[in-house]
């Protein structure tokens, strides 16, 4: 008895789905708006100037010219929108690999900013770098 092909409206039998018969992120994503010469020099002055914000409260904590507790204290733009993981890896003896694992230990999102720490975690945070009295 000779085999019968199946077709593509048989049952269990239709055609691989190919790359483009799925949706792709890339069919969601908004529409980069169009900006003229000016804006994108604004756009990159002020982030320029923000990362070297950023560098300055990393260097402040490196060389401890600022404390862990003042900077989860701080009212700063700066500050409150920086990953944890950065500042405490700013830590002197505390590194990328160190940061992630204080992070892990204490329960806290690897992506959390300062920002979106709540008061316990913050207490924690400060309890483990607070020197013993």
């Amino acid at each position: 008895m000779p085999r019968q092909r199946r077709d593509a409206t048989d049952v269990g039998g239709g055609r691989r789905r190919g790359a483009a018969d799925r949706t792709t992120s890339r069919s969601l994503r908004m529409p980069v708006p169009a900006l003229s010469q000016q804006q994108r020099r604004a756009a990159s002055d002020k982030s320029a100037a923000v990362r070297r914000a950023r560098a300055e409260v990393k260097d402040s904590l490196k060389h401890a010219r600022l404390s862990l507790a003042e900077a989860l204290a701080s009212e700063s733009e700066v500050i409150r929108k920086m990953p944890v993981r950065t500042l405490l890896a700013a830590l002197p003896g505390i590194g990328k690999i160190r940061a992630q694992r204080i992070l892990g230990d204490l329960e806290i999102s690897p992506s959390r900013r300062v920002q979106g720490l709540g008061a316990r975690q913050r207490e924690r945070l400060l309890a483990r770098f607070m020197p013993p009295l």
